[in-house]
């Protein structure tokens, strides 16, 4: 006889049901009349909501830089699963000062380290997606997802029945990222030395 586990994922129901995008944009109205904005956001943009909002807990925000965020996908491909965003709402990368493109760049290897080391992730995705029809869910304001791999993540579930399974709470995952200090700049070697 075959043991079945029971899987549990509860906070997809919202995702799936179409609730998340209905409860989002009531977010949208009341948060971005309240948050002071930065020049150019747009208040119907989670990213500059979140970069305007002091809760980083609640935004699942785990690190911010002068001229980055990094964010917790809300509905991640795979455990870890992280947004690289510039601070300012920009849409294409030609719109990105060179400071900005390094330090987005930067954060990604500083991200991917600590995934490293403290998830013990084998590998990873890092992607853009530029343009709706590229898949940009949120195409206005430029994001890069570094989606932490583990030899073997790929289970039944995505064959069977379309299913990911998502091993850790996303504020677990929250806390766990928050007591390691990201290297200051100057930590970064000086290709002019």
């Amino acid at each position: 006889m075959v043991q079945h586990e029971q899987l549990w994922a509860p906070w997809r129901l919202a995702y799936v049901s179409g609730e998340a995008a209905a409860e989002e944009a009531r977010q949208q109205a009341t948060d971005a009349a309240k948050l002071p904005l930065l020049p150019g956001a747009d208040p119907e943009c989670f990213i500059c909501r979140y970069v305007a909002d002091s809760d980083d807990q609640k935004n699942l925000v785990v690190g911010r830089t002068e001229l980055s965020i990094m964010i917790l996908n809300r509905f991640p491909y795979n455990n870890g699963h992280l947004l690289v965003a510039p601070r300012l709402h920009k849409g294409r990368l030609d719109e990105l000062t060179s400071h900005e493109l390094l330090d987005l760049q930067q954060q990604i290897v500083i991200h991917v380290e600590k995934y490293e080391r403290m998830m013990a992730a084998q590998g990873f995705n890092v992607g853009l997606n530029l343009g709706r029809v590229a898949g940009a869910g949120l195409p206005g304001h430029l994001h890069w997802h570094i989606v932490p791999r583990w030899n073997g993540d790929t289970n039944f579930m995505p064959t069977m029945a379309g299913i990911r399974v998502i091993p850790q709470a996303l504020d677990a995952l929250w806390e766990m990222l928050q007591p390691d200090v990201l290297p200051a700049e100057e930590d970064f070697p000086d290709e002019d030395a």
